[in-house]
């Protein structure tokens, strides 16, 4: 018997996935007493074929977030579902991790009226508003009209139609939206806003933005409207928003002034052929790298950025780079706005803290996903001293955890669930260890990790176990 568990073990070993949490491994210099650490990496650089042999490591799981201590990766497509005899569907995943640990949590089955939600979910996104609630968006075509706007229960993937964002007269393709806010309107207003896509040059003027107050539905952001064609660029040379452009909205100045603090009338829009760009919400220009030494601009236009505040100074983070970067692979580099308190944050006042990771987190190309995703969330550590946790996340290559602060430490990460069933000890799960246990079943021995159903005692019962995790 223990014969055929150990061939059925090899046979396993093939689609078996060791997850061992691992670091990227690199000290991050202090800058003005500020502390970068990094809490773990899941990606191709630092975990190597645990991240490869993942379904995470596809290019249909695009897009990723944080909120309240959990990361979330949305998978579309991800798995076979039989709904009826004879009728399958390609169900979406969203694949969870606890972002102090790096520990996999059980995924859920994104559900809509009961059944697995089969809509590919595209280039869209996945993300969090300001008051830990989840919200998820598919990619919309030319043809279509209406974007639907999902909230996702973050216990049982079941989705619920929020609304219907109306594109009005300007039918657009849309990608990546951003959210800010709450989403049920319940603590504050919120905010939607998503840039229309072009295949071609010079691209779509469409800038989208819908707005609801606290019992409202959502209605047109620009005075009523859900569009405007925005005239000013960067480079003046620009004509349109092109491949898969972001939007990413600013927290306002004042934060007793909830609306003003969430309404999102400052933000980000970051394209394929130029650095990030800050807009106001009348698409107007209120500042570009211009002025950025040219060793801080991004590499080939890679997509992503996002801002935060930390001991009330704001920093920036953007890509550097994505997989096609010289000498750089799927990076982001975090500067800070060095600026006296009484002046309005400068991209010519960046100052570069750490360029996250150091090395990358992968250089394969993801079939031209091209967007990059961040994701913030606030805390004090046990010291009263503030925190911002970080996610950076690109598709097909990785993604990692960064706590960032003051006082903030090395971190002490907890095991992965591969770890049960680690009978020698070496971090992950592998045939070795199921040598190793049949070893000490045979001559009747034990060790502190050999009791793997954890039923108090080493026997054949755990090499069944064993094999069962090798086999998943």
């Amino acid at each position: 018997m223990k014969k055929t568990l150990l061939t059925l073990a090899l046979m396993a070993l093939s689609c078996a996935c060791a997850w061992a949490v691992v670091t990227d491994g690199q000290t991050y210099q202090e800058v003005d007493g500020v502390k970068c650490v990094n809490q773990w990496m899941f990606d191709r650089v630092h975990a190597g074929k645990a991240y490869v042999n993942h379904p995470l490591a596809n290019t249909k799981a695009r897009t990723a977030t944080l909120n309240e201590g959990i990361v979330y990766v949305a998978h579309s497509e991800a798995k076979l579902i039989v709904v009826a005899p004879g009728d399958t569907v390609m169900g979406a995943v969203i694949y969870r991790f606890d972002a102090k640990t790096g520990e996999e949590l059980e995924p859920l089955d994104l559900t809509l009226d009961g059944r697995p939600y089969n809509r590919f979910l595209g280039a869209t996104s996945i993300g969090s508003d300001n008051f830990g609630h989840i919200w998820l968006a598919p990619m919309t075509s030319d043809l279509q009209p209406i974007i639907p706007f999902y909230q996702v229960d973050k216990e049982t993937g079941e989705l619920t139609l929020l609304a219907e964002l109306d594109k009005g007269d300007a039918i657009h393709r849309t990608d990546y939206l951003d959210v800010m806010g709450d989403i049920t309107r319940y603590d504050a207003t919120c905010t939607v806003m998503t840039v229309a896509y072009a295949t071609a040059d010079p691209g779509h003027t469409t800038l989208y933005r819908w707005w609801a107050d606290y019992e409202d539905d959502f209605n047109g952001g620009f005075r009523g409207q859900p569009s405007i064609e925005v005239t000013e660029f960067y480079p003046e040379t620009k004509a349109g928003f092109s491949l898969a452009p972001i939007v990413k909205m600013v927290l306002g100045e004042d934060p007793e002034d909830i609306d003003e603090y969430y309404a999102g009338n400052n933000f980000y829009i970051d394209c394929f052929d130029t650095a990030p760009v800050l807009y106001s919400a009348k698409g107007n220009i209120l500042d570009t790298f211009e002025e950025v030494d040219r060793e801080l601009w991004p590499q080939n236009q890679p997509n992503g950025c996002a801002e935060f505040v930390l001991d009330g100074e704001r920093y920036f983070t953007y890509v550097i780079a994505d997989m096609n970067g010289d000498k750089h692979g799927c990076q982001a580099n975090v500067c800070k706005f060095d600026v006296p308190e009484d002046e309005e944050p400068a991209f010519a006042a960046m100052k570069k803290c750490w360029q996250l990771p150091a090395d990358s987190v992968g250089k394969v190309n993801d079939t031209g996903l091209r967007v990059h995703c961040f994701g913030v969330e606030y805390g004090v550590d046990d010291e009263g001293y503030e925190e911002v946790t970080l996610l950076t996340f690109k598709a097909y290559n990785g993604f990692g955890v960064y706590k960032i602060g003051r006082n903030v430490k090395s971190s002490e990460p907890g095991p992965g669930p591969a770890i049960v069933g680690d009978v020698n000890g070496d971090g992950e799960v592998s045939i070795a260890d199921l040598t190793m246990l049949a070893s000490l079943v045979a001559s009747e021995t034990e060790n502190e990790r050999s009791d793997v159903n954890d039923d108090g005692e080493t026997s054949v019962a755990d090499i069944t176990s064993l094999v069962n995790l090798l086999m998943r």
